[in-house]
């Protein structure tokens, strides 16, 4: 008799959560992976200029229908560009493929790919979402057989074996042989792997010293692994109050390392609301607004709860009003917004 396969609800909540995970890592790395050999194209990408990239791409093209790196970044321009839109990221996935298609052995077609692929998953269901983390695989595994050197593939792949459960393909092992081919050759590869596979065993305090013992650089995909993966653990000290002297710790160097981007100051204006200080978590959250990556954050969700908290209803509204007019803020986030903005009326 055939035998049904079958998954507990605790299995597939945890499914759901890991290719959330996986989607999320995709999102977040393409803003500032590095991709491109070309000066010009890379430093758009790193900029988050991904209009720009999209008309240098086009105008490359039309002057050299073989320029893989013109192909794929114009895949990478329509998918970022304006990550809201359905048809763009649809037409960044056609782009893609055309990439791959001509240019089968060029790495940076697949990693175009592989980061739109990541995008999408955002916004699949949990079942199509899981049907597709083997194509997602497959590209990250052969980015990086045509470029072994490729920060982004190795990182990203690392992650994905690290986030899926192994019944999709996750691994711990494959992982840590990814970290270990590049111990001596790339340091700084293997060391932010190394992270994240303290990360997964939740061992916290070995994150911590791997993270802060990372030599930075002005590389955009290093720096944006750093963000985030400083972003996971000062969370982890913020939740109900843990470690509140190791979160604004984290926060800080963050603020101080990277200054043009929100996240530090963002973090930062967590644990001031966490302490009681609202004046400095509203001042904060008002520096955060004004750098790069506010939008990826709830910067105006967190405003608006700040300004309510102090009665200033109106301001409280406008934050409310900005953030759920936000097309790439979350969507949970947007629903408790609407809920705090319907409270006033």
């Amino acid at each position: 008799m055939k035998k049904t396969a079958f998954i507990s609800l605790t299995g597939r909540r945890s499914i759901a959560s890991a290719i959330a995970t996986l989607a999320l890592f995709s999102t977040l790395s393409a803003a500032q992976a590095a991709v491109f050999k070309d000066a010009q194209l890379e430093s758009l990408q790193d900029a988050g200029k991904f209009a720009e990239l999209e008309q240098v791409a086009q105008a490359r093209l039309k002057s050299n229908a073989a320029d893989a790196e013109a192909s794929a970044a114009l895949s990478l321009g329509l998918t970022f560009s304006d990550a809201g839109d359905g048809k763009r990221l649809d037409a960044g996935a056609k782009q893609a493929k055309l990439c791959v298609e001509q240019h089968p052995n060029m790495a940076v077609c697949h990693l175009a790919s592989a980061q739109n692929l990541g995008l999408q998953m955002v916004n699949m269901g949990m079942a199509k979402a899981m049907r597709n983390v083997g194509t997602l695989k497959e590209s990250w595994i052969r980015a990086l057989d045509l470029d072994p050197s490729s920060f982004t593939a190795r990182v990203q792949l690392a992650k994905l074996y690290l986030t899926v459960p192994g019944m999709m393909g996750g691994s711990v092992s494959k992982a840590k042989e990814l970290e270990a081919a590049v111990r001596s050759s790339q340091p700084e590869t293997a060391r932010i792997i190394r992270v994240n596979i303290a990360a997964e065993d939740k061992k916290w305090a070995e994150m911590e010293r791997e993270l802060l013992a990372l030599k930075l650089s002005k590389d955009g995909a290093l720096l944006d692994e750093v963000r985030e993966a400083t972003m996971q653990l000062a969370r982890v000290y913020l939740k109900d109050n843990k470690d509140l002297a190791k979160a604004k710790s984290l926060y800080e160097g963050l603020h101080r390392d990277q200054p043009s981007k929100a996240s530090g100051s963002y973090g930062l204006s967590r644990v001031y609301a966490a302490q009681g200080q609202t004046d400095e978590a509203i001042r904060t959250l008002e520096r955060a607004r004004t750098l790069s990556g506010a939008d990826e954050l709830p910067v105006d969700h967190r405003l608006g709860d700040a300004y309510l908290a102090k009665g200033d209803k109106a301001q409280a509204k406008a934050a409310y009003e900005r953030f759920i007019a936000n097309k790439r803020a979350n969507p949970a986030n947007v629903e408790e917004a609407r809920k705090s903005l319907a409270k006033l009326g």
